[in-house]
Protein backbone atom coordinates (compact mmCIF):
# COMPACT_ATOMS: atom_id res chain seq x y z
CA UNK A 1 0.00 0.00 0.00
CA UNK A 2 1.27 3.47 -0.92
CA UNK A 3 1.93 5.79 1.99
CA UNK A 4 0.65 9.36 2.05
CA UNK A 5 4.13 11.00 1.70
CA UNK A 6 4.79 8.94 -1.42
CA UNK A 7 1.39 9.90 -2.90
CA UNK A 8 1.96 13.61 -2.21
CA UNK A 9 5.46 13.50 -3.68
CA UNK A 10 4.22 11.65 -6.78
CA UNK A 11 1.32 14.08 -7.27
CA UNK A 12 3.59 17.12 -7.05
CA UNK A 13 6.18 15.49 -9.31
CA UNK A 14 3.39 14.92 -11.84
CA UNK A 15 2.30 18.56 -11.63
CA UNK A 16 5.91 19.68 -12.12
CA UNK A 17 6.06 17.47 -15.22
CA UNK A 18 2.89 19.11 -16.55
CA UNK A 19 4.48 22.53 -15.86
CA UNK A 20 7.64 21.59 -17.79
CA UNK A 21 5.67 20.16 -20.72
CA UNK A 22 3.43 23.23 -20.91
CA UNK A 23 6.51 25.45 -20.89
CA UNK A 24 8.08 23.45 -23.73
CA UNK A 25 4.85 23.93 -25.75
CA UNK A 26 4.83 27.67 -25.04
CA UNK A 27 1.53 27.25 -23.18
CA UNK A 28 1.48 30.03 -20.57
CA UNK A 29 -2.27 29.52 -20.01
CA UNK A 30 -1.61 25.86 -19.23
CA UNK A 31 0.99 26.86 -16.66
CA UNK A 32 -1.34 29.43 -15.08
CA UNK A 33 -4.00 26.71 -14.74
CA UNK A 34 -1.67 24.82 -12.39
CA UNK A 35 -1.97 27.57 -9.74
CA UNK A 36 -4.71 28.14 -7.19
CA UNK A 37 -7.27 30.81 -8.14
CA UNK A 38 -5.55 33.30 -5.82
CA UNK A 39 -2.08 31.90 -6.47
CA UNK A 40 0.94 34.15 -6.56
CA UNK A 41 4.20 34.03 -8.47
CA UNK A 42 6.98 36.04 -6.86
CA UNK A 43 9.66 36.52 -9.54
CA UNK A 44 13.09 37.98 -8.82
CA UNK A 45 13.34 41.65 -9.70
CA UNK A 46 9.63 41.96 -10.41
CA UNK A 47 6.25 42.56 -8.88
CA UNK A 48 4.07 39.80 -7.45
CA UNK A 49 1.74 38.27 -10.05
CA UNK A 50 -1.58 37.33 -8.41
CA UNK A 51 -4.29 35.28 -10.07
CA UNK A 52 -4.50 33.34 -13.33
CA UNK A 53 -4.32 36.29 -15.76
CA UNK A 54 -1.29 37.89 -14.11
CA UNK A 55 0.50 34.55 -13.78
CA UNK A 56 -0.20 33.71 -17.42
CA UNK A 57 1.16 37.13 -18.47
CA UNK A 58 4.29 36.58 -16.34
CA UNK A 59 5.08 33.22 -17.93
CA UNK A 60 4.18 34.47 -21.41
CA UNK A 61 6.69 37.28 -20.85
CA UNK A 62 9.38 34.76 -19.97
CA UNK A 63 8.60 32.78 -23.11
CA UNK A 64 8.63 35.96 -25.20
CA UNK A 65 12.15 36.66 -23.87
CA UNK A 66 13.34 33.42 -25.48
CA UNK A 67 13.01 30.91 -22.66
CA UNK A 68 11.84 27.69 -24.29
CA UNK A 69 12.35 25.12 -21.56
CA UNK A 70 12.09 24.93 -17.77
CA UNK A 71 13.56 22.01 -15.84
CA UNK A 72 12.45 21.54 -12.23
CA UNK A 73 14.07 19.26 -9.67
CA UNK A 74 12.58 18.73 -6.22
CA UNK A 75 15.21 18.70 -3.48
CA UNK A 76 12.96 18.60 -0.42
CA UNK A 77 9.23 18.20 0.13
CA UNK A 78 7.20 18.39 3.34
CA UNK A 79 3.44 18.28 3.65
CA UNK A 80 0.89 19.16 6.30
CA UNK A 81 -2.73 18.19 5.56
CA UNK A 82 -3.65 20.17 2.42
CA UNK A 83 -0.39 22.15 2.21
CA UNK A 84 3.03 21.09 0.96
CA UNK A 85 6.31 22.98 0.84
CA UNK A 86 8.73 22.19 -1.95
CA UNK A 87 12.33 23.34 -2.23
CA UNK A 88 13.97 22.71 -5.57
CA UNK A 89 16.34 23.72 -8.32
CA UNK A 90 15.43 25.07 -11.74
CA UNK A 91 17.17 25.51 -15.07
CA UNK A 92 15.77 27.77 -17.79
CA UNK A 93 16.99 27.18 -21.32
CA UNK A 94 16.60 28.82 -24.70
CA UNK A 95 16.91 27.74 -28.30
CA UNK A 96 19.40 24.92 -28.75
CA UNK A 97 19.38 24.14 -25.03
CA UNK A 98 21.49 27.18 -24.09
CA UNK A 99 21.18 27.67 -20.31
CA UNK A 100 19.82 31.15 -19.67
CA UNK A 101 19.37 30.91 -15.91
CA UNK A 102 19.59 28.45 -13.06
CA UNK A 103 18.68 28.78 -9.44
CA UNK A 104 16.50 27.60 -6.61
CA UNK A 105 12.81 27.85 -5.82
CA UNK A 106 10.32 27.50 -3.01
CA UNK A 107 6.70 26.56 -3.74
CA UNK A 108 3.85 26.35 -1.29
CA UNK A 109 1.34 23.89 -2.74
CA UNK A 110 -2.34 23.61 -1.79
CA UNK A 111 -4.53 20.62 -2.45
CA UNK A 112 -7.83 21.79 -3.90
CA UNK A 113 -10.56 19.51 -5.21
CA UNK A 114 -8.22 16.52 -5.00
CA UNK A 115 -5.46 18.18 -7.03
CA UNK A 116 -2.21 19.79 -5.88
CA UNK A 117 -1.81 23.35 -7.17
CA UNK A 118 0.92 25.96 -6.86
CA UNK A 119 -0.20 28.57 -4.34
CA UNK A 120 2.94 30.64 -3.72
CA UNK A 121 5.85 30.31 -6.16
CA UNK A 122 9.14 32.09 -5.48
CA UNK A 123 12.50 31.64 -7.18
CA UNK A 124 15.86 33.33 -7.58
CA UNK A 125 18.98 32.86 -9.62
CA UNK A 126 22.14 31.16 -8.45
CA UNK A 127 24.19 33.09 -11.00
CA UNK A 128 26.48 35.85 -9.85
CA UNK A 129 25.21 39.39 -10.32
CA UNK A 130 26.79 41.31 -13.17
CA UNK A 131 28.05 44.85 -12.81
Amino acid sequence: MTTQPVRVHAAIAAQNEVFMQAFARGDAAGIAALYTFNGQALPPGGEVATGPQAIQALWQGAMDMGITQARLETVELEYFNDTAIEIGRYTLSGVGGQVLDMGKYLVIWKEQDGRWRLHRDMWNTSRAATA
